[in-house]
């Protein structure tokens, strides 16, 4: 599926989560989302069940209505999903509810930010980057962390084409430029 349909759908949810004759929550709705498609990555059973033609659309719909029940989604999101599965597109779930949290971080201003750090951080040391990487950005940032050993040490942030290198390896790097640029 390509990456232009998962964002129509992502888009309409997006629309419907954001609409007060809903009365959806877009962070229940993200919840909800991520948890069937968790779900639905785990199970090889789950998967063939929903991505299989030989399995008629009532069955399937009977399928996400238990499971919707099991992990408490609202009516919005298992109309969604049902919309999905009629229209064969289960296969592209995980691509839908990535370009859905897209959707719900462009309506309120916030931005991804991915943050590589030498070592695992500290929720204290995740805290204090986010909210410097909000006063960099002028807005609100949603950091997505990793771990990279290679950097030696210190955390490397990239919010969209803009890196901030605070790592050994970069001011290493930098400090040896600055060294064969004097000689």
């Amino acid at each position: 599926m390509s990456l232009a349909l998962a964002n129509r759908y992502a888009r309409a949810l997006a629309d419907l989560a954001f609409d007060p004759q809903t009365g959806a929550d877009p962070d229940a709705i993200g919840r909800e989302l991520s948890a069937f498609v968790d779900q639905y990555e785990s199970s090889a059973a789950l998967r063939d069940a929903l991505a299989t033609p030989a399995v008629t659309i009532a069955r399937k719909r009977a399928v996400v209505e238990k499971i919707g029940v099991l992990l408490g989604l609202s009516s919005v999101t298992r109309r969604f999903l049902f919309v999905v599965i009629e229209h064969g597109r289960a296969r592209a779930l995980k691509p839908m509810r990535d370009a859905f949290f897209a959707q719900v971080d462009a309506r309120r201003g916030v931005v991804k930010a991915e943050v590589i750090s030498a070592a695992p951080l500290a929720p204290e040391e995740k805290i204090e980057i986010e909210k410097g990487l909000e006063r960099k950005a002028g807005r609100g940032v949603r950091c997505e962390f990793s771990v990279d050993p290679a950097l030696l040490g210190g955390v490397l942030a990239r919010i969209g084409s803009t890196v901030y290198d605070g790592s050994v390896r970069g001011r290493l790097g930098g400090l040896a430029a600055r060294l064969t640029a004097q000689v």
